[in-house]
């Protein structure tokens, strides 16, 4: 073990000293745990290749790029694609599309999911309750193509459900859904709570089982009632990871599910004013007009957002309850 003499460190800077020290600690803390660190090497060169290496790409969103010359050589035109960007009409619109589905996104999964795991968790019927579980867990395995024709055939203007059955019944006019964009502000939140209350709904439904139920046991013999164990005992022990599960979303609020924004609206351009965000105004960009620039610039603008929003909501959290912020 590597040990710097007693007489030098007293004559070292105090920079250097506490230098030597981190040093010292981390060869310790290698050389104890090296078994360790054989085990996440495999893992972390995988990080590394897929999730930093590519960042070097970043650069395109500085650059005009010129596929002749390459990425490289291509000339730097700073923050010309990001004026072209927030310059356009549309910069406004998709921002606040992304921001607002996202806000609404990540309340209704937290409040629905939390209710829906304490409801299963009070069931009486285990067997029930597995069988709630699995069949809302389901439509979190379809993909977006499937979850689009879903929609569809509730939707389609000649041979939709609501269309052909239930409005006709309720005296209502059919409607052409694909080209009235005030109704996806309601459609959108919908499917989406649909396709992912059953994943977020088993994450909270797991956390409230690892509950000691001595805690409930307790309250039971202090003659708390069913909702005073559950505000006081259930939501309270589980806030750490609805704060969890929060702060990750809150880190996406700049990024939208393209799928969702994309397949089940099916691209009209009658619904644009409400249902285009940022990652279809992305990939319609590069589509149509080939700038690879600029889309590079957007993606850049949702990433740097998007971290500065999970520090600064982590910083909040830190300052409330120290204890439950994710780091």
């Amino acid at each position: 073990m590597e040990h710097t003499p007693k007489a030098a460190v007293q004559t070292m800077p105090a920079k250097a000293v506490k230098r030597e020290r981190v040093r010292s600690t981390f060869l310790r803390t290698v050389r104890r745990y090296w078994i360790f660190y054989i085990m996440m090497a495999p893992a972390a060169l995988l990080l590394i290749i897929n999730n930093y290496i590519p960042m070097a790409g970043v650069l395109i969103a500085f650059k005009n790029v010129n596929y002749t010359k390459g990425i490289w050589a291509s000339p730097w035109i700073g923050f010309d694609n990001f004026k072209y960007l927030f310059a356009s009409e549309s910069a406004w619109v998709i921002t606040r599309n992304t921001i607002s589905y996202n806000v609404v996104f990540i309340a209704l999964n937290l409040v629905i999911a939390v209710t829906m795991a304490v409801l299963f968790n009070e069931m009486r019927s285990k067997f029930l309750a597995k069988f709630h579980q699995s069949a809302m867990f389901l439509p979190f395995f379809l993909s977006m193509v499937c979850v689009a024709y879903l929609v569809y055939a509730f939707l389609g203007a000649e041979h939709g459900f609501l269309n052909t059955v239930l409005l006709p019944k309720l005296g209502i006019q059919p409607i052409d859904w694909y080209t009235e964009p005030k109704y996806w502000t309601v459609i959108l939140p919908i499917v989406n709570t649909w396709k992912n209350l059953g994943y977020y709904t088993v994450i909270y439904m797991a956390a409230i089982l690892a509950i000691d139920h001595e805690y409930y046991e307790a309250a039971i013999m202090d003659g708390a009632s069913k909702w005073a164990q559950i505000r006081r005992i259930t939501i309270p022990l589980i806030m750490p990871v609805m704060i969890t599960m929060t702060l990750l979303q809150v880190g996406r609020i700049f990024y939208a599910d393209f799928g969702l924004f994309f397949q089940v609206t099916k691209n009209a351009g009658a619904l644009f004013p409400t249902t285009q965000v940022i990652d279809t105004y992305v990939y319609q960009t590069f589509l149509t007009m080939g700038d690879i620039g600029m889309s590079s610039a957007a993606g850049l603008y949702q990433a740097v957002v998007g971290f500065l929003l999970v520090l600064v909501t982590n910083l909040f959290v830190r300052k409330v309850s120290k204890e439950n912020a994710l780091f």
